[in-house]
């Protein structure tokens, strides 16, 4: 099944809100910080991971 990025972000997101209640800006960071990683150098080594 193939889940558009953007899509899996704010379905994480809204989970880790809702039931940790951690601080905005950790979300944010976690999230911008997932999202760097999946378009940088590292994608063929989480790529298999991931699958």
């Amino acid at each position: 099944m193939d889940v558009p990025l953007w899509l899996a972000l704010i379905v994480i997101g809204c989970l880790g809100i809702k039931l940790i209640r951690p601080p905005w800006w950790l979300v944010a960071a976690l999230l911008l910080g997932g999202y760097l990683l999946a378009d940088s150098l590292l994608t063929p080594l989480i790529d298999p991971i991931a699958k």
